[in-house]
């Protein structure tokens, strides 16, 4: 049997969990909910005094970024979100599709599982 894939972007995780308990109903393969970012890393695990240094530049501070190249850290800083000048929204959060429920399933399912994520806010 073929098995096909769906990638559907949400706005929140409760959006994709609730597609993912309606598709599970069907012939799932595998599936996953991740969150994406436009900055590598997983972000800052303790708080940093800018005062006292010790961390490597403003994106580390504001976007939790993990940079590797001192380059794509300068540039990630001119970001409106980094400087305070602007947000995406409420505590400086991402406010559009930034979560991916990733779906493979047996190609008999794909056009209901896909009514199924469109239904429940997908993009």
């Amino acid at each position: 049997m073929a098995e096909r894939s769906i990638l559907a972007y949400f706005k929140s995780p409760e959006q994709a969990k609730e597609a993912l308990t309606k598709v599970k109903s069907l012939r799932l393969v595998d599936s996953a909910i991740d969150r994406f970012d436009g900055y590598p890393g997983g972000g800052m695990d303790h708080i940093a005094n800018p005062l006292t240094g010790g961390f490597p530049g403003l994106g580390y501070l504001t976007l939790g970024g993990d940079f590797t190249d001192r380059d794509a850290s300068i540039l990630a800083a001119t970001s409106v979100s980094a400087s305070g000048f602007s947000s995406g929204g409420p505590g400086n959060t991402v406010t559009g599709y930034d979560i991916l429920l990733t779906l493979v399933l047996e190609e008999e399912d794909y056009d209901e599982a896909l009514k199924i994520v469109q239904d429940a806010g997908a993009l």
